[in-house]
């Protein structure tokens, strides 16, 4: 019954020292493919919270192009209204996603409108993304009702 043991117990330990000798050709590929992995996954992780801010950025413009829309198609405002009422806004919402923010207003008998532009605050280096936000509507006049006379 000892020799049985014996010639088992040998037999697991060629075997052991098989799958040892299997296994050390793949030493350190773990550390390889980490290597390779980590940044390739960091740099998709800043790709997606660029894409936060510059989509961040875009919200702000369209609601300060918004706000100076409607202080320039009033009925008494003035394309410098409108371009102060959004400007406004910009200093008080974009002073972290939006960089470099430029405020132009037209105001005609017919029409105003109001455009915001500027870039997205970078996170992912040497990537500029830019922001354009456009508003434009009709002015507000009076009509008097020659029907209801």
């Amino acid at each position: 019954m000892s020799h049985k043991h014996n010639t088992r117990s040998r037999a697991t330990r060629a075997g052991w020292c098989r799958v040892r000798r299997a296994l050390r050709g793949d030493r350190g590929s773990v550390s390889a493919e980490l290597v390779i992995a980590t940044p390739l996954l960091l740099l998709m992780l800043l790709a997606i919270v660029q894409f936060a801010l510059w989509s961040h950025a875009t919200h702000i413009a369209q609601a300060a192009a918004s706000q100076g829309l409607a202080v320039a198609r009033s009925q008494n405002g003035t394309a410098a209204a409108g371009m102060s009422s959004a400007r406004q806004l910009l200093d008080q919402l974009a002073s972290g996603p939006l960089t470099d923010s430029t405020v132009a207003s037209d105001r005609n008998a017919a029409s105003a409108s109001v455009r915001v532009s500027g870039t997205a605050t970078s996170v992912v280096p040497f990537l500029s993304l830019p922001v354009h936000a456009e508003a434009v509507g009709p002015v507000e006049r009076f009509v008097p009702d020659l029907a209801g006379r």
